[in-house]
């Protein structure tokens, strides 16, 4: 199964996702795992109003991707950086992201205060 991993860039914890500090002895360990190959990244910034703000993290994202190909682990190539969302793709896409998240733009905004029953 081909995964990205999700990295908790602006250490919200609000979202889930890896800490930068804990990709060093994860990484060596998905080697053990033959069933899933890491692609790629994916990372959410923190909610800011003016989205070139977001550009530090959408490039650290960046710089941990090119550290990770350079050291070849085993079942993690790093082809895909997956940041950006509809309100920050263009800057995110400037900063190297291969995959975007547009679904506001297409779909428009989610209604947060509906509780949906099963």
């Amino acid at each position: 199964q081909d995964i990205l991993l999700q990295i908790n860039i602006g250490r919200e914890e609000s979202k889930g996702g890896f800490l930068t500090e804990e990709l060093p002895a994860l990484l060596p360990e998905l080697g053990k795992f033959t069933n899933i190959r890491v692609q790629g990244l994916m990372a959410i910034p923190p909610i800011c109003q003016d989205a070139t703000k977001n550009d530090k993290f959408f490039q650290e994202i960046y710089r941990i991707g090119v550290d990770i190909r350079e050291k070849k682990y085993d079942n993690v190539w790093v082809n895909i950086l997956s940041m950006g969302m509809s309100d920050d793709y263009e800057s995110a896409i400037r900063c190297g992201s291969t995959m975007i998240r547009v679904g506001t733009a297409i779909f428009g905004a989610r209604d947060y205060t509906k509780t949906h029953q099963p």
